[in-house]
């Protein structure tokens, strides 16, 4: 097993792709020329909170886009643990500024894509361009974003979630 590794218990651990904070900083700049290559000029970049917020300012500044913000959607409760259907949570996004507007949507994966979809759609029902882009797409996507630096079927390390939380602890000289 060529790209397996082997806990040393001897068991086969899943394979991973593993995103490191440099090459996120590449990838993201890479995706911003991908998007200025297509003519696309978005006038706003609206991340998918959590996973697509830090992309989401990451290419803005690429493309120098100052106008940003979030949407809060809940689907993944856990690894492969989900809810039934992707769902909106306060703070809501004032739709009725999108009207007549180049939007960005960002996120960080679309893995089923039922998140990215739910959100593309309901930009486009507030009246604006909706495009998408992504760092990673899987296989089984429903929404192949307009825009993704790299597909894979593994399971995605991240920089900024790889770790647990962080929790309280006595200081330390």
């Amino acid at each position: 097993m060529s790209d397996d590794e082997r806990a040393d218990t001897g068991q086969v651990v899943d394979e991973r792709e593993t995103l490191g904070w440099d090459e996120f900083g590449e990838a993201a700049r890479l995706l911003a020329a991908d998007i200025l290559r297509s003519g696309f000029r978005p006038d706003v970049v609206v991340a998918i909170a959590r996973g697509g917020l830090l992309l989401a300012g990451a290419v803005a500044y690429a493309l120098d886009v100052k106008s940003c913000g979030a949407l809060n959607v809940e689907f993944y409760t856990g690894v492969d643990a989900r809810l039934p259907e992707p769902v909106v949570l306060a703070p809501l996004l004032d739709s009725e500024s999108l009207d007549d507007k180049r939007v960005l949507i960002v996120d960080d994966v679309s893995d089923s894509g039922r998140t990215l979809a739910m959100v593309v759609d309901l930009v486009a029902r507030a009246g604006a361009d909706a495009r998408s882009v992504c760092l990673y797409s899987k296989p089984g996507t429903v929404l192949e974003p307009d825009f993704v630096w790299k597909s894979t079927s593994r399971w995605i390390d991240f920089p900024w979630s790889s770790l647990p939380p962080v929790t309280a602890s006595p200081v330390t000289a």
